[in-house]
């Protein structure tokens, strides 16, 4: 029964092991797609009101009457954490680059673009406008050209934006930029007209073209939000079938209460749209295919179009997010701005009670030693006294049953052809020397959980993006890049271009060293199948965890050789014991 019990856990584990290695695996990625040399003009509104009627107008081919007049006028946006420009034909926010974030490792590598112009490959903007709902009145639509009230918008300079449709209406849309990646917006509409005008305004994220995605299956990219509470969460793929169910519909379309936010999500950075808390907002995500190419929307609009009387103003507000998915900033904005759920929009999976508690503790350590490596490694040594207790049992319990285990052997000589009798004596056994036959896996199958959280932390924070240990290891979320099958580099060529198994770097190779020591040091199987279990898995869990972020074969390396100094003190302890008592027993013995 025990040899089936501990076959049981460590096959346990390998399965749970084997499949979450699988799940990382990336899968096929989208390429990016090539925006067509001529763009079919933008939809006047990206929703409907909440009476189900489009109010949608088709104005002209925006795009071609643009490019007759020239390039589109612009005014520069610079904040301590973006720079960019706002486009004055269209109220569109289309050039932003991340301050603090470059594309790779290297010094003079370009900064993270957020937003492109539309007509580039990776048109990604947003927008602001709104909808005619019934009657003639004039509306902004993508051609028209605004008049800003200030030369740039940045934290100490709001622009205001406005055109005047010629009818009676000015339409405004008014921009404050914080000092990280929020922009408040109040549109509004006066109308000193003589007649009542009815208006849908909206607010709109537009994705010309599907990115390079990761394509890690743990990892969502595409729309995302929090929506009445509820995390909502859709892939190019599954938003492009549901859309394809209801042509000319959203493929998610919701009536969202106060607090809510909705966008469009990659793995580290995001684009959102926060509704006003005093106005009820109708929320979609959107695919259209438009030439061949798949565009993605992430809209708001008012849930019903609003009437603006003679000689009144009505204005709603929103709030546009653009930039990284920093968890101290989103936990800011989540604080003081009443936004839902918004650290949600970092992707911390079904693990969140420990991954975004992990985030914390290695972020405050980090803050301490000034190294995520370090962090990882304190972190470790607490997880490890944490447990302590229960793992002290567990190596005590793997001490005893060593000792038992020539007792063990004599049973089952002695019952051979009675299984059930020789298990009720082994059952005796455990309870008469207090031993629990499968304690000795509990070390292992307890680091499950903290594995998963732990890579989560590792591989969907920016704050462990592009983080360097020590050494060659430049960054921790990254695959120690150093490989034995060139010698770890001093061999001019590279063994992944021939198998992804040819990847075996250091740490994972100390990690495997590691392992086998821990292993050595307790009772080793009796059972010819579980010591061949045993000698294989430090080889199976080396290249299992071989493509896996530098970070966390250091942590688990760091756990092993804890693990190993634990064992050692017990091993001591238990013989120091053994010794005592051998003496105690020769000394009565004598008298």
């Amino acid at each position: 029964m025990d040899q089936k019990n501990l076959i049981l856990a460590i096959a346990l584990s390998i399965g749970i092991l084997l499949t979450f290695n699988l799940l990382i695996k990336p899968t096929p990625t989208v390429q990016t797609a090539q925006a067509p040399q001529s763009l079919p003009a933008l939809p006047a509104t990206p929703a409907s009101p909440a009476g189900g009627q489009s109010v949608t107008t088709t104005p002209g081919d925006a795009t071609a009457a643009a490019a007759q007049r020239g390039p589109a006028p612009r005014i520069p946006v610079q904040g301590p954490r973006v720079q960019g420009s706002l486009n004055l034909r269209g109220a569109m926010l289309d050039t932003l680059e991340l301050s603090g974030y470059r594309e790779t490792l290297e010094p003079n590598s370009p900064l993270v673009q957020l937003f492109a112009p539309r007509e580039s490959a990776a048109g990604y903007f947003a927008q602001w406008g709104w909808s005619a709902a019934g009657g003639g009145t004039r509306v902004p639509d993508g051609n028209t050209e605004w008049a800003a009230s200030a030369p740039r918008l940045a934290p100490d300079s709001p622009v205001t934006l406005t055109w005047d449709n010629g009818q009676g209406q000015v339409f405004s849309i008014a921009l404050t930029l914080d000092d990280r990646y929020m922009v408040s917006v109040t549109q509004s509409v006066r109308n000193t007209g003589a007649e009542t005008v009815s208006v849908l305004p909206w607010a709109r994220i537009r994705r010309e073209h599907t990115p390079v995605l990761a394509g890690f299956y743990i990892l969502h990219e595409g729309f995302v939000g929090v929506l009445d509470g509820r995390l909502q969460e859709w892939s190019y793929s599954s938003a492009k079938s549901e859309a394809a169910k209801r042509p000319g519909s959203a493929a998610f379309e919701l009536t969202s209460s106060a607090g809510g936010w909705a966008g469009i999500t990659d793995k580290y950075w995001l684009a959102a749209l926060i509704p006003s808390r005093e106005t009820p907002m109708r929320t979609a995500f959107r695919h259209v295919s438009e030439g061949g190419v798949d565009r993605w929307q992430a809209d708001l609009a008012a849930a019903s179009p609003q009437d603006v009387a003679a000689g009144s103003t009505t204005t709603i507000a929103t709030r546009l997010f653009a930039g990284a998915k920093e968890v101290a900033t989103l936990d800011l904005y989540e604080r003081t701005l009443g936004i839902t759920d918004f650290d949600k929009a970092v992707d911390f999976g079904w693990f969140y009670f420990l991954t975004k508690p992990f985030f914390y503790a290695i972020d405050f350590l980090f803050d301490l030693f000034g190294n995520f490596g370090v962090a990882i490694l304190v972190f470790t040594l607490g997880i490890k006294i944490l447990f302590f207790p229960l793992q002290n049992k567990a190596y005590h319990s793997m001490a005893k049953m060593k000792i038992l285990g020539p007792k063990m052997t004599e049973i089952r000589e002695r019952n051979t052809e009675d299984p059930r009798k020789a298990q009720a004596e082994m059952m005796a056994l455990y309870k008469t020397e207090k031993v629990n036959p499968v304690s000795g896996c509990l070390p292992i199958l307890i680091q499950i959980p903290v594995f998963f959280a732990l890579y989560k932390v590792l591989f969907v924070t920016i704050e462990m993006r592009q983080a360097p240990f020590v050494g060659w290891i430049r960054d921790l979320s990254a695959p120690d890049p150093t490989n034995l099958f060139n010698l770890f580099g001093l061999l001019p060529f590279d063994p992944m271009q021939y198998s992804s198994f040819l990847h075996l770097p250091a740490w994972a190779l100390i990690m495997g060293i590691t392992m086998f020591v821990q292993q050595k040091l307790n009772p080793q199987p009796t059972d010819p199948i579980q010591a061949k279990l045993f000698t294989y898995m430090p080889i199976l869990f080396t290249f299992m965890l071989a493509s896996m972020p530098a970070g966390l074969v250091i942590y688990w390396s760091w756990n092993n050789l804890l693990s190993i100094a634990q064992q050692a003190y017990i091993t001591r302890q238990e013989r120091a014991e053994r010794q005592a008592v051998r003496k105690n027993l020769a000394l009565a013995k004598k008298v």
